[in-house]
Parts: structure tokens; sequence; C-alpha cells
């Protein structure tokens, strides 16, 4: 398995082309949030008083004696940023702050020492990890299309160049015909990765074949499910792999234009796409006359306005156009009549960044990985109740219980602790998902087997949740975005919506009967049916799913008027566990209605008829006893 920055072959020849001795720091959104940028502008500091030759720039005749000092996009590991990386000894420091780099310059940079305090420490058997190859996180994984996320500098141009950047894009301009490109990508088995798992060569041969000779290519970077980060780390991390993804694309289609649609929230992508993108112009990746084929190719980068219906490709196309983002009913397909009704192909960020491993490797070498039909890997946001959570990477195939037990290292429970038994479900897809349960831990993650039980690979976020977990809050959440998301056109979409949502409320407020839950699944599968675009038919998912495996919290809540999770205020009533209570009487001191009685050092109770739900004895209890709140 591959590390997180590259396999060690290809971290030695990197590092040999490059001189030898680096510091990454990893500049993923997260880790900039968590002060990233003081922990470099600290080493450059750091390292000059040293009398360390610090190497700013990349040089492809190598640096010397000096050490180059440098930035990445997402390294994947977000739960333990800040991340520095020491090469070529491939130390990975974890939670790394500017208080941290004096040590990290005195006893790493110059005395040869590993400083084991920053060092990842596996939880479970309490050993130190001292680079990627040890940590059970990355060792799992299988990192193709993120491999150079957390290791090249994503500003410089010269630096992809120097580890074989825009040679597939030659390939195709220099060596491949329009058709040769579609035929290999569509031998490759490529599906789209933004969730619906379309053949990407068909979508590409269906807008090569049209007559018109103006095309259009545009990326989907419109990422807006609640909890997904992937599109966003590969366009801060690798942004010229995109680029050049679409270059290729604009090779199989015969465009020479094309836009990459950003939404605006994500400022950091926004940058260094428009960067990457100037900057290919500027070293004639861009332009005319590509490779000396004779075709232009230009591009540009937009700001989405920050509707999640914009991920659908129609109303994305409106948007480009100047006009409100609203789907349009199919066919004409993009691919036919897109922008500005000319042919268009519409592919998200990953899908285009798959593209030049294909081109250069060829089908075969792609078919290797994956399943016979979803082959390839999976790039997926692991968040909610998981110890590790982080950006990853796995071939499709991987099982459920490998991507959260293993590399996520197991689900935790509210203290942040691993709780072995405490897996309750994983949401996947985002709002246009499902919930995958216990009983499906070894269905493999791929575009049919999930499809079978309900599911979606969607764009591949997904949220761990333990047993402490309220489905039925759950569902809410996710149908409350997506009503709010809701652009309005369809009747059952925009109506239908708010009534799910009021249906929800009312189970969770304890006003819930039996005919609220039939009334739930009737208009769900109404809602499905009639509504226009993707958005719709999926906003309906997480209830009927919830509805289908989690049938036994609706029940509670409507029938016993309880929510044993104790995340539904007007339902919750706490108990005190009398096996994990102390008698240490802090719960008492806290409750403000005085509802706590026991002697010390024996199990308290709590009195239901003067208990008012604030919480605090939960608050105040340092041993989990009191429950339901």
């Amino acid at each position: 398995m591959e590390g997180p920055i590259l396999d060690p072959q290809h971290a030695a020849a990197a590092e040999a082309a490059s001189g030898g001795r680096r510091v990454i720091v990893c500049a993923g959104t997260g880790c900039v949030a968590n002060g990233s940028k003081k922990v470099l502008d600290a080493l450059e500091k750091h390292m000059g008083e040293a009398g360390l030759d610090v190497v700013l720039e990349f040089r492809p005749e190598g640096h010397g004696d000096g050490v180059r000092v440098s930035h990445s996009g997402c390294q994947g590991f977000c739960q333990m940023g800040p991340l520095v990386t020491i090469l070529p000894e491939n130390i990975l420091y974890t939670k790394v702050t500017a208080d941290d780099v004096a040590e990290i310059v005195t006893e790493t940079l110059v005395a040869g020492k590993v400083v084991e305090r920053l060092l990842y420490v596996e939880p479970r058997t309490k050993e130190k990890c001292l680079g990627p190859d040890q940590i059970p996180f990355y060792q799992r994984q299988t990192r193709t299309v993120l491999k150079e996320c957390g290791f090249i500098d994503p500003d410089d141009i010269r630096e992809y160049v120097a580890h074989g950047g825009y040679a597939a894009a030659r390939k195709a301009f220099a060596d491949m015909d329009a058709k040769g490109v579609c035929d290999v990508v569509s031998q490759s088995g490529l599906r789209g990765r933004g969730g619906g798992g379309f053949p990407t060569g068909r979508k590409w041969e269906a807008a090569r074949v049209q007559t018109n000779p103006k095309k259009y290519v545009i990326c989907n970077g419109d990422e807006g499910d609640p909890g997904a980060f992937m599109d966003r780390s590969l366009m801060e991390g690798n942004p010229h792999c995109v680029i050049e993804g679409m270059m290729i694309a604009a090779r199989g289609i015969g465009a020479d234009e094309g836009y990459i649609y950003v939404r605006a929230e994500y400022p950091l992508a926004v940058k260094r796409m428009r960067k990457a993108v100037a900057d290919a112009e500027a070293a004639g990746y861009l332009g005319d006359n590509l490779f000396g084929s004779g075709q232009s190719f230009r591009l540009e980068v937009m700001e989405g306005a920050g509707a999640f219906v914009c991920g659908e490709e129609t109303a994305l196309i409106a948007s480009i156009e100047g006009l409100r983002g609203m789907p349009s009913p199919k066919p004409p397909f993009p691919a036919q009549q897109g922008l500005w009704r000319k042919p268009t192909i519409i592919n998200n960020v990953e899908t285009l960044a798959q593209i030049p491993r294909i081109i250069s490797e060829g089908a075969a070498a792609y078919r290797a990985l994956g399943t016979e039909t979803s082959p390839g890997t999976k790039t997926f946001a692991l968040t909610g109740h998981v110890s590790n959570t982080g950006l990853i990477e796995v071939p499709f195939g991987a099982t459920l219980r490998e991507v959260v037990l293993n590399i996520g290292g197991g689900v935790t429970d509210d203290r942040g602790f691993i709780d072995e038994k405490g897996f309750k479900a994983v949401q996947i897809g985002g709002p246009s998902g499902g919930c995958l349960t216990p009983d499906l831990l070894d269905l493999p993650l791929d575009f049919d087997s999930l499809r079978s039980v309900g599911a979606m690979v969607g764009s591949g976020g997904l949220v761990v949740m333990n047993q402490k977990t309220c489905m039925v809050s759950v569902a809410r959440f996710f149908m409350e975005f997506t009503q709010r998301e809701s652009c309005g056109k369809c009747v059952l979409c925009r109506e239908g919506t708010k009534q799910l949502l009021a249906l929800l409320d009312d189970v969770i407020e304890g006003r819930g009967t039996a005919e609220t839950l039939s009334l739930l699944e009737t208009l769900g599968h109404a809602v499905q049916v009639g509504s226009l675009c993707g958005l719709g038919k999926t906003a309906p998912n997480p209830v009927l799913s919830t509805l289908k495996h989690f049938r036994k919290d609706y029940e509670e809540h409507v029938f016993e008027k309880r929510c044993s999770a104790g995340r539904c205020k007007a339902l919750a009533m706490p108990t005190i566990n009398a096996a994990r209570c102390k008698g240490c009487r802090l719960c008492v001191k806290a409750c403000p209605a005085g509802a706590i009685t026991g002697e010390k050092k024996q199990p308290h109770v709590i009195d239901e008829t003067l208990c008012i739900k604030c919480g605090a004895c939960a608050t105040a209890c340092k041993f989990g006893a009191v429950e339901g709140i």
C-alpha cells in the first residue's frame, strides 16, 4: 500500500530530482485553519537562525545541500493536523504548532534526532509511528488520484511538470486523435465520481460525434454535500492535474473552451485554481496550437453562488450563462445541447483528475484496481464518530469494515474513546444517499453493490454514527438541508420536502402518530417520482432509508414518546446508570431543579417530575453515568 505522500520508490525518485532534504507543511484548508501558515513562517525563521540553507522554490536542477521548505495540499490525516513531513527520512509530525518548530529544527534537521512527542500514537497499541508507512490510516489506503496532493507544491507548475505533469496531455494532443482518446477512457471503465456513476467514455463519445464546431468542457467543482471535501482537497492540492484532465477531455470531444465552476465557499481552491490556470497559460500548456496539434483550449475559473442545486449539470450550465441555477428537462442532454446550446461535457473534479493516469498508463492498468463494473479508486471524506477523520482513497470493492474500523480506527463514543461495539450506521452519499447498517459492514463499496441496498456512492461523503445517534434527528438534518436548497421549480420537491420536514418535526417533538409514519413513506416516494432533477428525486432518501433500517427509532418516538439517544429534547428523560454512578454528588450540585437525590458513594436517582431536561447533570458527570440526554 502507498503512504500519504508517495510510495517509497516514487518518493526517492522525486527527492533525487529535487535535491534531497525537504520539509513539507500541509496547507490544506483544515491545517491552514489550525495554524499551518504560522508553522511554515516559523520554519523559515528558525532554520535561518540555525544556519541552514533554506530553499523556498522548486529547482528542477536540485537544491544541493539546501533544505527545501514548501507547503502541500491536504495530506489526508485531518484529525492530526497541522502535519509536517520530513524527507527523505519520511517522518510525519502531527498537531504541530509554531511553538514546536524550534525543537524540530534543532533536533531533527540539525541533530538528526526524532521529536517523539510529535509522532502519531496508535490508540489501540499505544505505539509511536515514525511515519506514514507505520500508520494504519495510511497503510491500508491505495492513493492514486491523491498521490501527489500531500507532496508537491500546488502553487508551482514546475514541480508538477517535473513529476510527469502534462505528459498525458502531450500524448493525447500529439499522438492520439479524438476518437482514440474517447476509446481509451471507455475501455478504462471510468465512471463519474460526482454521484451518478455514468460511464465517462460514453458521455465523451456522445459529445465527440456532434457536428457543431463549438464545444465546451466544464469541471463541476460545486461540491455541496455536508461533510464532503474531496473535490476541494484535489483543487487545493493538485490543481494542474484537474486542468490536465480537462485538456484531455477537450481533445476527446474537440472543445476549445472550458470552465472550472468552483463554489465560492472554497476560497483557497478558487485561488489555487486561478493561479494554476494562469501559470499553465504562461507556460504554453493552455492557449493556441497545443503541442503542435492545431487545437486551442482556454479555461476560465468561475465562482458558484452557493446553491446546492447547481451540482446538477443543467442547473450549473444555467448559472454559468448568468441565469438562476435551475435544472432543465432532459433530453436534450448537455452532450448534445449544453452551454449556450452547444455540445458540452460536465465532469466533476475527481473524475477529471483520474484522466491523466488513464492516458499515461493505459486502460488495462487502470482496471487493475477496483471491481469489474467499478474500476479504479474512490476518495471518501470520512467524518463523524470515528477515530481517524480525514480524506482517504481506497479501491472500489473495499468494504465498510475496512474503511470504518481499520482505516478509520474504529467508532468513538461521545467522549472520543474508541467503542468497539458502538457502530450504528454510516450515512453515505450525503443528502442524496442512504444509511448503511452493521449488517452491511462487509458490503463492497462500489456503484452496483450500494445501489442494490438502496444507497449510492454519491460524491463520497461518509458520516459515521455511534449508538448514541438519533436516526430521526439525522433524517431531519439532511431533510432540512435539501428543503432549504430546493430551487422551487417542482411542486413536489418544493412543497413535498417542506411537508416531510414538518412531519419529522412532529415525530421529534412528540406529536407523531402511526399515520405520521405512513405519510412519511407515501410522501417520500411521491417526491422521488415527481421531481425533475436528481436533488428532488433523492431528497427523501435519508428519510426512507432510516425508516427502513431504523424503524424502531421512529416507533420509540411515536409510541413511547421517548428518545433513547437523548438527542430530542422534547422526548429526552435522563436516567442514571447505577453501575457507572460513583456517588460523587457532582450531578446533585449541578442540577438547578434539585431533581437528583442519593447518598454519597451510592447510586443516585433522578426525579422525572422535577427534571427540566437541561443536561447539566450529564455535563458534570465524569463517569458517563447520566444517560438519555
